[in-house]
């Protein structure tokens, strides 16, 4: 079975009529587990509304679209999203960012000391993956324009996700660290 499976997918914002702007038409994409599909155009095609249908942050308003057989009508903890600017929450600190999506997704009454020990250690491996260990406790307004998208592209790793969903995550970040 595909992982992602779009058909006949249509966005349309707007009112009927004069008002209306169709961003997307009749889209159909398959996407097989494991697979990884970049989407290139030109900018108001369509490509980040086609993420965050998948994301489930959007609605589309004709076709279907699947992930594992099942319509996606929201969001879920097995797909992630890095938008292209970073949204960090300003009250919480760097590794606090990075472990708030592990929070969504777990039952809070069910959580194990063992657990969150884990949930650390992955923390700590995502903020040596993307090196900003040093800056584990500064806020997102300590933080240049490219450290705060390495947060934000941890954090949607933090959960583990099937997918993961990146709408331009590098345009922030200089060459050496795109790289």
């Amino acid at each position: 079975m595909s992982k992602v499976l779009i058909q006949q997918l249509g966005k349309v914002f707007g009112a009927s009529g004069t008002n209306s702007v169709p961003a997307l038409q009749d889209v159909d994409l398959t996407i097989e587990n494991g697979e990884f599909v970049t989407l290139v155009g030109a900018s108001g095609c369509g490509k980040s509304t086609l993420l965050r249908i998948l994301a489930g942050l959007e609605h589309h308003t004709s076709g279907r679209v699947q992930c594992n057989g099942a319509n996606i009508t929201g969001p879920s903890a097995d797909r992630a999203m890095v938008f292209q600017h970073y949204s960090l929450y300003p009250w919480l600190n760097v590794i606090n960012n990075i472990k708030f999506s592990r929070r969504l997704s777990v039952n809070r009454e069910h959580i194990t000391s063992s657990d969150v020990e884990a949930a650390s250690g992955r923390a700590d491996a995502l903020l040596d993956l993307i090196g900003l260990s040093k800056y584990a406790t500064a806020y997102p307004n300590q933080l240049s324009g490219g450290m705060q998208q390495r947060v934000a592209i941890a954090r949607a790793l933090m959960g583990q996700p099937a997918m993961l969903l990146m709408d331009e995550p590098f345009g922030a970040l200089d060459a050496q660290t795109r790289e």
